[in-house]
């Protein structure tokens, strides 16, 4: 771990220079260019000094934990196939999350399998095509651009009564897919 860089990182978030930053505690800006260029460690409370002017903390400074990802890619989606219908999870291991995004792709003529109620809500938006959602009794049509938004108390699935495919995105709180 380079802490000269780190140190740098911080300062040029909060916008500061390497004088401000000096200033601020108390150093030259010398100093300050020789730490950020890992020509000299500061002491303890230099470090303290120089953390705390920039909101942080030595254990916030050390902590090596990995960053959780924020962002995913088609590559890290996992993915389930029948003859019906793909759903593809957006964000790998969501199950442990509030919510669980799932891309729905229903060939013509098909439909998901029955999800039996449960506790949670559910909400869709349609991508492409048409779909229809099966909820208890009632069938309601979603077109591109619709959207639908569930309670998951009454057995429910999507239905695609087209002659093409359709994509909807189907999010489940708490995660149930």
């Amino acid at each position: 771990m380079s802490i000269g860089s780190k140190i740098k990182q911080l300062r040029t978030f909060y916008g500061l220079t390497q004088e401000e930053l000096a200033d601020r505690c108390e150093l030259t800006k010398g100093y300050i260019s020789q730490l950020e260029n890992d020509l000299t460690s500061p002491s303890i409370s230099t470090l303290t000094d120089i953390l705390s002017t920039l909101g942080s903390s030595l254990k916030e400074f050390f902590d090596e934990e990995d960053e959780e990802t924020i962002v995913y890619h088609p590559e890290d989606y996992f993915v389930k196939s029948t003859d019906e219908y793909e759903l593809s999870w957006l964000v790998p291991n969501s199950q442990k999350n509030e919510m669980e995004p799932v891309l729905v792709t229903i060939n013509p003529g098909s439909k998901t399998d029955v999800d039996m109620p449960h506790e949670g809500q559910e909400f869709g938006y349609v991508l492409e095509g048409r779909v229809s959602i099966v909820y208890g009794s009632r069938s309601e049509e979603c077109k591109k651009g619709d959207t639908f938004y569930i309670t998951t108390d009454k057995n429910h699935y999507l239905y695609n009564k087209g002659t093409k495919p359709c994509k909807v995105i189907w999010i489940s709180s708490p995660p149930n897919f």
